[in-house]
């Protein structure tokens, strides 16, 4: 809720007038014997600017924007060396932002991958309100519920009734990172009063999260739906921070050399039936490329193009600006068995979130061989959080070991709502068949 106003003095209604305060700070306002305020003092002019130049240094000093003030709008780059997808997601993102921060109405909700620019844009609308003098409050959110912590301190000069209405109440809030704090019962049950009581209450917020809404608070996540007054606003970009930069995780860049252009169709190597099928194989995975929607799970004998599809399909993905993750089921694993040892850069739920909700995810050879019973419930969590999701998905896995697969898993990538199955059904490249000389067309005319 805004701030109550308090009845401010004049030289025209009060007994008491502050020349600049007098040094008094309070007056009495002339009104009726019996009003309310007959005979109370009340805040004068100065004492009232006094009171909230007071709170607003309080809400710079927790929002740190000292840090952040490079961060406006017109720093804020779209880039130009990205897909026209990526692009018109960035300007949108920059146009509404823009928008709210002249006239906050609502809430607005930025969701996206890490590093693709949310945060640019959720702090270039705290500092337009600063700049205009108008209260806000941009914090992360783990640096949030450490704010609200601090005042059990017995060294605290608020309570923590006093700071956690300061900032339920303040006219603009902004949290940055939503998803990122330790989900501690307390945590989540703060998060939750506080914004249901803005939601209630419709006042301007804005928040920023990688999660989706299946990660959320159930309670959050439906209010967060609500787009009556929630706008979301989707970033489709790729992590600026990484841009141009060797990856350590995925190894797509290995495979930078399988396109669809260097895809043969084996034209002068294999029957007739089988070029066309082939052909027909190349079409599908073609046209999942142009427009990535659910998954795609490629099936057929060792060393058939499998994996070369699959990388063809990252590649041109990738090109385009958007954020894909490739990498064989085996060493995925691996990775995440690594963020256990004591020096891991990362944490496993860091990599473990990163898989989950990659904007399209590759994951080559899914097999069985040698699988732990931890590894397949991982794999299984991974692949069935992307199945709720409806989220893009390649998996190679081959024909042999496809009936060894976790049923759970198989009964997904056999609905035919969610996978399309294709079938690769030709001899492996690797020399199974010897090549046939290429008839001249005067032959074959």
């Amino acid at each position: 809720m805004a701030e109550k106003p308090i009845p401010v003095s004049s030289e025209k209604d009060s007994q008491e007038v502050c020349p600049i305060c007098g040094g008094l700070g309070f007056v009495r306002l002339k009104v009726p014997v019996g009003h309310p305020l007959f005979g109370k003092a009340v805040p004068c002019i100065c004492k009232r600017r006094e009171i909230r130049e007071k709170r607003l240094a309080q809400l710079r000093k927790a929002s740190n924007l000292q840090h952040l003030r490079h961060m406006t709008f017109e720093t804020f780059q779209v880039g130009e060396d990205v897909s026209t997808e990526v692009a018109f997601s960035l300007r949108d993102a920059l146009n509404t932002a823009r928008e709210f921060a002249a006239d906050p109405q609502g809430w607005l909700l930025f969701m996206g991958p890490y590093g693709c620019g949310k945060t640019h844009l959720a702090a270039a609308i705290a500092n337009y309100r600063v700049e205009h003098g108008q209260p806000v409050l941009f914090v992360v959110v783990p640096d949030l519920l450490d704010y609200l912590r601090a005042s059990y301190a017995p060294t605290s000069p608020v309570s923590y009734d006093e700071r956690f209405e300061q900032v339920r109440d303040i006219e603009l809030l902004i949290l940055d990172d939503l998803g990122t704090q330790n989900a501690t019962p307390w945590a989540v049950e703060k998060l939750y009063q506080l914004l249901n009581y803005r939601y209630n209450a419709e006042l301007p917020t804005v928040i920023t999260t990688n999660q989706t809404f299946a990660d959320m608070d159930p309670r959050l996540a439906s209010r967060l739906r609500d787009q009556n007054l929630v706008r979301t606003v989707p970033i489709y970009a790729t992590d600026f921070r990484v841009q141009g930069k060797d990856e350590t995780f995925g190894s797509l860049g290995l495979y930078s050399g399988m396109t669809f252009g260097t895809f043969s169709d084996r034209g002068g190597e294999l029957e007739p039936a089988q070029v066309r099928h082939l052909r027909r194989v190349v079409k599908t995975v073609k046209e999942y490329a142009e427009h990535p929607v659910n998954w795609l799970l490629l099936r057929g004998g060792y060393g058939v193009g499998k994996t070369h599809l699959a990388a063809s399909v990252a590649n041109k993905v990738a090109h385009s600006g958007m954020r894909v993750l490739f990498v064989v089921a085996a060493d995925l694993l691996d990775h995440l068995r690594a963020t256990f040892q004591p020096g891991s850069p990362v944490s496993y739920d860091q990599r473990f979130n990163e898989v989950r909700r990659a904007w399209l995810l590759v994951l080559d050879d899914l097999g069985v061989k040698n699988v732990t019973p931890w590894a397949q419930e991982k794999l299984f969590q991974i692949l069935n959080y992307r199945y709720v999701a409806r989220l893009p998905t390649i998996i190679t896995v081959a024909t042999a070991d496809w009936e060894l697969l976790d049923e759970r898993l198989r009964s997904r990538l056999l609905d035919t709502s969610v996978c399309t199955l294709v079938d690769i059904d030709v001899p492996s490249y690797r020399g199974a068949l010897s090549k046939k000389p290429r008839r001249s067309t005067r032959q074959r005319l």
